[in-house]
């Protein structure tokens, strides 16, 4: 958020306050002395306020099996956290929902506030996070920068509004459309009022759980946040993308299947209706229950469900062509470079490891240059690419042709040994030089020089080839001698007995 937009916010003259009530019943919370009875004092002093909470305290919500009939009793037994989510809930949604809103629809955002609330305390209850008190009230105050943005960005706030299907996307699309988001405005007025970082940081981080920087409040956000995904199950539609995140949610943090999933939205069907009913906020109709919903989306989770393993496909397809061709020489088709070393890599291990032979025969092309400089380089591209496709059609089972580098050709061939490889560095050879290059309406004739080195391990040649690095070189320069040879030969690496490759 930027500097004009924080002044904007502190400046602004309707921008929404702590009651009294709730600063002083806040304040006496956070002393280390608590006086319960001072805070009952306060609280008292707000009869509507003393009514309510006593209504609360002794209704289905608490589940208390005998009446508590003073503010002190409450206190006592419920304990300063209950009566304290108790106090600023109720001041706070009495006081902001009589305030204006422009931008989107008030009852809507209270609705969803409730089940989000609701959804917390349910989730939190279900999977031990026990500050459910605070996850309860930290929900129902999430989403507070919805209610600044209005007051301070009117139109601008309501045309992010008309786009969006799902509180999902909201802060998306309020980043690019005002370059900031709600939790973030939501953060600084939780700074305003000096909240706790346990009802701060999950208002900051409601949407971004994995950015809070405070591990120890990190479970509390962690609610927070799936509790916002369970809301969007009684609030949009179509509701099936929703109830599909809510289960990945539910999954994520807390490690429930499918079946645990369905169970706390239930249940958070059911405590919704009761919450809503004491902080006087409308559910609409009955058509919120979570089993009509899920009814409703069965179709549309399969379809989605579908689209997901489509999706998957998709994305498999889309690896293996990428490991193609990051594996695949471009020009020729034959092996990459990178293919090669790993293949030789491999190889060479193996041939050590096992006591087996492994040749390489590096071959070029005679005369490539002369081609690109008399027919220009397509025809030359066209000339290695055709023998390319010769010498691939000349691979064995386990064998690899690739391009090694330019106009060198490569021929790894496993548990091959020198005489064998010999013989078919000669048919390689014979192969190129019976076939001359189609080129329009003309052929080329094209030769090739061949460089031979083969690892045996039973031998003394096997001093020479420390790694593959050493076989490279030898056939590099068995090929060197193949070129001085005259060209259109091959010729094999032998190393001398005293001397390294």
């Amino acid at each position: 958020m930027n500097d004009t937009l924080k002044q904007l916010v502190r400046s602004c003259p309707s921008l929404p306050s702590l009651p009294a009530v709730a600063v002083e019943v806040l304040d006496l919370a956070q002393q280390p002395q608590v006086d319960l009875k001072q805070i009952a004092r306060v609280i008292t002093r707000d009869p509507a306020l003393t009514g309510r909470i006593l209504k609360t305290v002794n209704s289905s919500f608490y589940g208390r099996s005998h009446s508590v009939s003073t503010i002190n009793h409450a206190l006592v037994i419920l304990g300063i956290q209950s009566v304290k989510t108790l106090v600023l809930g109720f001041s706070l949604v009495g006081s902001l929902k009589q305030d204006r809103v422009n931008g989107f629809d008030r009852d809507k955002y209270w609705r969803r506030s409730i089940y989000a609330a609701t959804s917390a305390r349910v989730i939190a209850q279900r999977c031990g996070v026990f500050q459910s008190e605070e996850v309860f009230l930290a929900t129902l105050l999430a989403d507070i920068g919805q209610l600044v943005l209005d007051r301070v960005m009117t139109a601008q706030y309501a045309k992010v509004h008309a786009r969006i299907k799902s509180h999902h996307d909201l802060a998306a699309i309020e980043q690019t459309e005002l370059g900031t988001t709600h939790a973030a405005v939501g953060a600084l007025v939780a700074e305003i009022w000096k909240l706790p970082p346990l009802l701060s940081a999950p208002i900051a981080y409601h949407h971004k759980p994995a950015s809070v920087p405070e591990q120890t409040i990190k479970p509390i956000v962690d609610v927070v946040h799936t509790a916002s995904l369970c809301a969007d199950v009684f609030c949009d539609e179509p509701a099936a993308p929703a109830i599909h995140r809510a289960r990945m949610g539910l999954q994520e943090f807390f490690m429930l299947d499918a079946n645990a999933s369905d169970a706390i939205l239930s249940e958070i069907t059911t405590q919704t209706r009761e919450v809503a009913n004491l902080f006087e906020v409308s559910l609409g109709s009955a058509g919120n229950d979570f089993a009509a919903i899920l009814k409703r989306a069965t179709d549309a989770l399969v379809e989605l469900s579908l689209q997901g393993f489509a999706q998957v496909k998709v994305l498999e397809q889309q690896n293996l062509q990428l490991i193609k061709k990051v594996s695949t020489d471009a020009l020729t088709g034959l092996a990459s470079r990178a293919a090669f070393d790993e293949a030789l890599e491999s190889g060479f291990a193996f041939a050590r490891d096992h006591s087996k032979p492994l040749s390489l025969i590096l071959l070029d092309v005679d005369h490539l240059k002369s081609v690109n400089e008399t027919h220009g380089s397509d025809v030359g591209d066209g000339v290695l690419k055709y023998i390319s496709q010769i010498l691939k059609g000349l691979c064995r089972p386990g064998d690899t042709a690739a391009r090694f580098d330019g106009e060198t050709l490569a021929l790894i061939l496993p548990q091959t040994s020198k005489s064998v490889a010999a013989a078919i560095a000669e048919t390689v050879r014979r192969a190129f030089a019976v076939k001359p290059v189609p080129c329009g309406f003309t052929s080329i004739p094209v030769t090739a020089s061949c460089g031979l080195a083969t690892f045996e391990h039973s031998t003394s040649h096997q001093a020479n080839f420390k790694d593959k690095s050493y076989l490279i070189k030898a056939a590099d320069l068995a090929l060197h001698n193949a070129k001085q040879s005259g060209r259109n030969c091959v010729k094999i690496f032998s190393a001398p007995a005293t001397k390294a490759a």
